[in-house]
């Protein structure tokens, strides 16, 4: 089985998030699930830090003149080996050398250009695959291009796509004015990708493709009902004999807390002394007492409405001021929230701390050094911090929507059963008794590290989830 999997980011190359993560986990456990027989690779645009950073182990290709619209435009080809998966870089520094992966004003030519590269790169490696498996809008014109552009071509013919909605939130969504000038589709193509009057890239990859994921399966049955959608339920009804949800995992040998390098004190479920030790080195960083009997609950993420900062702040200071417990926040994001958890920490710098950056490294001693993990989120479509903090031992405290309803169930104190804490509705103070409940458990060390050592043997590697992607791509071939 040949798979070419098409992304923005790929880990540990260029990422950003959760996308990068996958990418850089899910082909790698593909191929080792299908063997030496199989040939999987992945292609990503050829950002700076991946020069930066792999200049050394990355080899040049070759390169090809990309044809978009009127422009034909250079395209270099690097590529290098990890974990038996090939991965290929595409390099034009005007669409790719910035200072960020997003958010420029050209992001609709950027990746209109790296669609339509990534099926010229075919031609030019030789290589064809069974699946083209593409990951949000920024790869969805992969697809779209193949089906409307080069599906007459013998060697494309038979390839089946998959398209893969990471987050629903973020569509691709263009003014028609640019339908031919940027993205080369002519007046043909404008019902493939026309929604509410626009183009909208990820609608038009959800159409073409012959099948459609996303990465868990509440939050697939979720973006069929308007709240969790933005916009786009009626489309996923419709196709929905062709959507199906496959939690994602993660990379289990990069989050070992028995061999992490990023944290002082190993540790295992069968041995927690390292993790009281990282606790304590988190706490002294924090400028917190150093107390074991004191819970630590922890929040790693971006700083977005969504994940569920509107909650915290509306019963945060009422925690500081009653609650035992210590906070540590890190992550950046909203500049009205970045500056709402800087004020917190100046009044209550005992008891709250605000990191406010994008740091692995701190991330890990958090995930290692923390008691509980909070992930109060409006919506989720997978999650991947819940996996990561209960890897470390630290008990997650989610709201139960998308891949958080999947994989993190509620501890039940009469048969001792789940692996974490949960509450329903989207409301603050049910957030917090839920918080609370935690709270009070940990003063029952005993209860509490039995907790600790299941949450820890939960199986949240990529094997399972593999196998599922295996056995839909097999479901295409045949």
């Amino acid at each position: 089985m040949k798979i070419l999997y098409a992304s923005s980011e790929a880990l540990p190359f260029a990422s950003t998030g959760g996308l990068g993560d996958v990418i850089g986990s899910l082909p790698p456990a593909v191929k080792e699930a299908l063997g030496k027989e199989s040939d999987v690779r992945v292609v990503i645009p050829m950002f700076p830090v991946v020069k930066e950073r792999f200049g050394d182990v990355v080899t040049f290709e070759g390169d090809i003149c990309v044809p978009l619209s009127w422009r034909r435009q250079y395209c270099g080809i690097w590529s290098t080996e990890k974990d038996g998966v090939k991965f290929y870089f595409l390099d034009n520094e005007y669409y790719f050398k910035r200072s960020g992966f997003y958010g420029s004003y050209d992001d609709g030519e950027r990746f209109a250009f790296f669609g339509k590269a990534v099926l010229e790169m075919m031609a030019k490696i030789g290589f064809y695959p069974d699946i083209l498996h593409a990951n949000d809008w920024q790869s969805s014109l992969a697809v779209i291009y193949l089906k409307r552009k080069y599906y007459c071509i013998p060697e494309y013919s038979g390839i089946k796509t998959v398209y893969t909605i990471h987050n629903i939130e973020y569509q691709g969504i263009y003014d028609f004015a640019i339908l031919g000038d940027v993205f080369d589709l002519g007046e043909c193509d404008r019902e493939t990708v026309e929604y509410n009057g626009a183009i909208n890239l990820s609608k038009g990859a959800i159409t073409v493709s012959d099948e459609v994921t996303t990465v868990s399966e509440r939050y697939a049955q979720e973006i069929m009902t308007p709240y969790y959608s933005h916009g786009l339920s009626d489309i996923l009804k419709n196709c929905g004999n062709k959507l199906c949800g496959i939690v994602n995992g993660i990379d289990v040998s990069y989050y070992d807390p028995t061999t992490d390098p990023a944290i002082r004190y190993h540790f295992s479920a069968a041995n927690l002394a390292g993790k009281a030790k990282n606790k304590a080195i988190l706490q002294q960083k924090c400028g917190f007492d150093v107390d074991h009997n004191t819970p630590v609950i922890a929040m790693v993420s971006r700083l977005a409405s969504h994940k569920g900062f509107d909650l915290v702040c509306r019963v945060i200071e009422e925690m500081l001021t009653y609650d035992r417990a210590q906070f540590v926040l890190l992550g950046t994001g909203d500049h009205i929230l970045e500056e709402y958890f800087k004020r917190i920490a100046e009044k209550y710098p005992s008891k709250f701390c605000a990191m406010i950056e994008f740091n692995k490294d701190l991330s890990k001693l958090i995930y290692a050094g923390a008691d509980m993990f909070l992930m109060p989120s409006k919506s989720e479509p997978c999650g991947l911090s819940q996996m990561i903090a209960s890897r470390y031992g630290t008990v997650p405290i989610v709201r139960e929507t998308g891949g958080l309803y999947d994989t993190i169930k509620a501890y039940n104190r009469y048969d001792g059963t789940g692996n974490g804490f949960s509450f329903a509705n989207y409301n603050a103070h049910e957030m917090m008794s839920v918080i609370r409940q935690a709270e009070e458990l940990f003063c029952d060390r005993r209860t509490w590290n039995k907790l600790v050592r299941r949450v820890m043997e939960v199986d949240f590697s990529w094997k399972v989830s593999a196998e599922k992607y295996i056995s839909l791509y097999r479901s295409l071939i045949d």
